[in-house]
């Protein structure tokens, strides 16, 4: 058994986008890893951070100290069967954390199938997208103190640490662990649970700059030529609607001391100088599964999320869910008025 009171090397297991990145921020500050790739080229990126790398779950635990802290940075949908290859390789005392955006209530499951092997389970919320490698990594914690405490010198090593934001002015004395981008949330799920939230909160504000912007964007309405027929609302007045505005640097002129600044207007104020037409993209917009989650405790809950709700919602009219619902008020239309179904412009 290492005799440490804190972890000395991590086994990692998931390096894609996110996990990668993570892996070479702990090598990077001095937490050595152990990671698990099962395609070459991967196992080559990662031992360039400095990583040892394996091919096999098992010669992965075989290169942990007891007790063994394995991350996992993977798909919700994968990780049962990691697991399950998996936790036969542990021994009690062991741990597990999961760092990808599973649902707190298969953390709830899943904390207690590993209880009865005396593996310890620990639900991680990471928040830092792409950037985290040099910006760090917010994370919210949930499972059983001791291990939290533990694994603590991981999750200060991924996290942003107290500069990344200025200090707020209520708070004196010592310097805590949310102050630096870390937070021990709970038992089991509690993690998970914060960043479904926060999650939810993303949605809401992602939704609120595109609706926005959008709105920016149509403000020459009053110089577009309308069709003047009984399936077309007039613009009644044109003259209120006669602004081209330029989007790219409305986003810029926002980050500058505006209340609706953001790191989220930055990266959005990227996007539109990069393609101001947003070309590249479709506008289908997934899901990955937190904002229905965070619909539904809300409703168990008995708490009112429209923003939040309309959000996820909005997400699915952008793929095309709402189609045939779209097919029927024309229908209606049709039957009790005879309209006839105005074709796109």
């Amino acid at each position: 058994m290492n005799t440490g009171k804190t972890v000395s090397r991590l086994g990692f297991v998931g390096l894609g986008r996110m996990g990668m990145n993570m892996v070479d921020r702990l090598q990077h500050h001095g937490l050595h890893c152990v990671a698990y790739g099962r395609q070459p080229a991967t196992r080559q990126t990662a031992a360039a951070t400095g990583a040892t790398t394996v091919g096999t779950l098992a010669a992965l635990v075989a290169a942990l100290p007891a007790p063994r802290a394995v991350w996992l940075m993977l798909p919700t949908a994968v990780v049962d069967g990691v697991l399950a290859e998996l936790v036969p390789l542990l021994q009690a005392g062991d741990i597990v954390i999961d760092g990808g955006n599973s649902h707190y209530v298969a953390d709830l499951r899943r904390s207690a199938a590993l209880a009865e092997h005396g593996v310890r389970y620990v639900d991680v919320g990471v928040s830092g997208g792409v950037w985290g490698r040099e910006r760090g990594y917010c994370q919210m914690i949930g499972g059983p103190r001791a291990a939290f405490e533990f694994l603590e010198p991981a999750f200060a090593a991924l996290a942003p640490g107290v500069a990344a934001a200025a200090r707020t002015p209520e708070r004196a004395g010592a310097i805590t662990a949310a102050e630096n981008g870390y937070l021990y949330c709970g038992p089991s799920g509690a993690g998970h649970f914060v960043k479904m939230v926060h999650n939810g909160i993303e949605y809401g504000l992602m939704a609120a700059y595109a609706e926005g912007l959008n709105v920016l964007r149509h403000a020459n309405a009053g110089n577009q030529t309308r069709t003047a027929d009984a399936e077309t609302t007039p613009l009644e007045h044109p003259e209120r609607y006669r602004y081209d505005l330029p989007l790219a640097e409305i986003a810029e002129v926002w980050r500058r001391g505006s209340v609706v600044g953001s790191w989220l207007l930055d990266l959005t104020a990227a996007e539109l100088a990069r393609d101001p037409q947003l070309a590249a993209f479709d506008g289908r917009v997934s899901d990955s599964g937190e904002g229905r989650w965070t619909a539904l405790a809300a409703i168990e809950e008995g708490v009112p999320t429209p923003v939040m709700t309309a959000a996820l919602y909005s997400r699915f009219a952008s793929r095309g869910n709402g189609t045939f619902a779209g097919k029927l008020l024309s229908a209606m239309r049709h039957a009790f008025g005879g309209h006839v179904e105005k074709q796109a412009e």
